[in-house]
């Protein structure tokens, strides 16, 4: 309801014969410019017939992640990429995690939650929750884990086979400012202080590393050893584990697939939602957005061109390649295209626990015609037919 003042109100009113009240324009209205004062609306007879596109900065997305700077110690290796080197990265940070055949990831925990995808290998985890017992479970290709915040978990590579995986955490500015780990922690205190702590002679720290060992090359364990088969994997309700390939696909199209994992398909993952999308060459994954979620994308194969429609009514173009990355904020509609001559997969993440996505073709499919053809400046008998269901994953044409 407008509020109309007293005096907006008294200066366009004049008394009437017999007393009553006779309106008149208001004073310095003009009924072409669209004036208002309270219910005083007018039709504006000056005006744009479109609204002139915005110019400006260019928005910068995307990242190279396989290009960034590297963490490497005895066993391993990792990359990352946080608001410090892609600024508009606010609420998702992303890592690359790699660990030789022997190497661990030691004992550590972070204030953020943490999701992944096991590109490639095998590896066991081991990771405690404060409110239940330790769970260790072994990891595959095409399985995804979730750790929350504050819970402490380890990895340890399984196989002759290297492992590695695309990391994600709810923080854009995860990194080592907030991750505590064993070796790091324990190398700080006094050695008469952990003996009093742990219950064991001064003299069995003498031993320990001095500093940070973050993934140390150790002995190889075998798949089908003893070490491996060690596992204690909790029910569905509670493990860190999610076997995404084995479940079918969300959407299975001509165009392509989407394999998701929401917190309803995986209950651990309380703050994070996981994809991997595969596109055939040509194929797009339509124009759409997320009404309560930033998204982070990591292409692992092929080349696409990501096109995002940003704030201020920015558009932003760019090509991505295998180890590339890029960042979609809340509510700014965005499209993926296959550029390439194969199949491309990308493995993206939400945010929210809960998947919501909003498209444009769902929207034409179920709005009336008669307001298509006003917001597309038509007549109704023009407007194209289009498709009556959303379209996803569109085939190449």
């Amino acid at each position: 309801m407008f509020q109309t003042s007293r005096r907006s109100f008294l200066g366009g009113v004049t008394l009437a014969a017999g007393g009553g009240l006779a309106t008149t324009q208001v004073l310095g209205a003009n009924v072409s410019d669209g004036h208002a004062v309270g219910y005083d609306v007018a039709a504006s007879a000056d005006f744009v017939p479109l609204v002139p596109r915005r110019g400006g900065d260019p928005v910068a997305f995307t990242y190279s992640l396989d290009k960034g700077a590297l963490k490497a110690t005895s066993g391993g290796w990792a990359r990352e990429v946080t608001a410090r080197q892609l600024p508009i990265m606010t609420g998702i940070a992303g890592a690359h995690l790699f660990m030789n055949p022997g190497g661990s990831r030691e004992m550590h925990w972070h204030t953020s939650a943490e999701w992944a995808y096991v590109l490639a290998g095998n590896c066991q985890a081991t990771i405690m929750d404060p409110e239940g017992p330790v769970e260790v479970v072994n990891f595959a290709p095409g399985d995804l884990w979730y750790f929350a915040g504050g819970h402490a978990h380890a990895l340890q590579t399984l196989g002759t086979e290297p492992c590695h995986a695309i990391l994600a955490f709810d923080d854009g500015l995860y990194s080592e400012h907030g991750t505590f780990g064993l070796s790091d922690c324990v190398s700080r205190f006094d050695q008469a202080v952990l003996a009093q702590n742990f219950g064991i002679p001064a003299s069995a720290f003498e031993s320990f590393p001095r500093g940070e060992t973050y993934i140390m090359q150790g002995e190889v364990i075998a798949l089908d050893s003893p070490q491996a088969a060690a596992v204690h994997e909790l029910d569905r309700s509670k493990t860190h584990r999610y076997r995404l390939l084995d479940e079918k696909p969300w959407v299975d199209l001509p165009g392509g697939t989407i394999h998701l994992a929401s917190g309803k398909e995986f209950p651990a993952s309380t703050t994070i939602t996981g994809m991997l999308i595969t596109l055939r060459p040509g194929a797009l994954h339509e124009l759409h957005w997320h009404p309560f979620a930033n998204e982070w994308k990591y292409v692992a194969k092929g080349r696409v061109r990501v096109t995002l429609f940003a704030w201020d009514k920015k558009i932003a173009m760019a090509e991505l390649s295998a180890g590339d990355c890029a960042y979609i904020p809340r509510g700014c509609a965005h499209l993926v295209q296959n550029i390439g001559l194969e199949d491309c997969e990308i493995v993206a993440v939400h945010d929210q626990g809960k998947y919501q996505d909003d498209s444009l073709s769902d929207w034409v499919a179920k709005a009336p015609p008669h307001l298509l053809a006003n917001n597309l400046g038509a007549k109704e008998a023009t407007i194209p037919g289009f498709r009556k269901t959303r379209t996803v994953i569109a085939a190449s044409i």
